[in-house]
């Protein structure tokens, strides 16, 4: 049987997110998330969809219908999976447009440029 609460808290887990952190997203109480986790209450529609938006993964997947991510990375390591998220998050964040990179960009273009070049090794 599926079990919802341990698809949000491994969510919330790998992307370094508190029971608060995740509350505060959505305005929800850090006890509510905690009901969601442990399966004693079940988020209504809307939260859902918020949720997934965050986690950025189809509501199939985060109600375990269907398993795969928006963005399949399947054969990724950890590090490779956190760089992924890294360039979707900041695609979706609302940028000040000045010429150049920022430091977290640099710091994520190098990232990327490191992981390629160990493909070509």
């Amino acid at each position: 049987m599926f079990d919802f609460g341990m698809r949000l808290q491994q969510l919330r887990m790998s992307h370094n997110m508190s029971l608060a952190d995740l509350g505060k997203r959505i305005n929800r109480s850090k006890s509510a998330i905690c009901g969601y986790e442990n399966n004693y209450k079940i988020p209504p529609l809307d939260i859902l969809v918020e949720i997934a938006g965050i986690f950025n993964v189809s509501l199939d997947y985060l109600v375990g219908i269907d398993k795969n991510e928006m963005v399949s990375v399947e054969g990724l390591t950890d590090g490779q999976k956190e760089i992924i998220h890294a360039l979707v998050r900041e695609f979706k964040s609302a940028s000040v447009s000045y010429p150049g990179l920022s430091a977290s960009q640099q710091d994520l273009l190098n990232k990327v440029l490191i992981e390629l070049n160990k493909k070509h090794k």
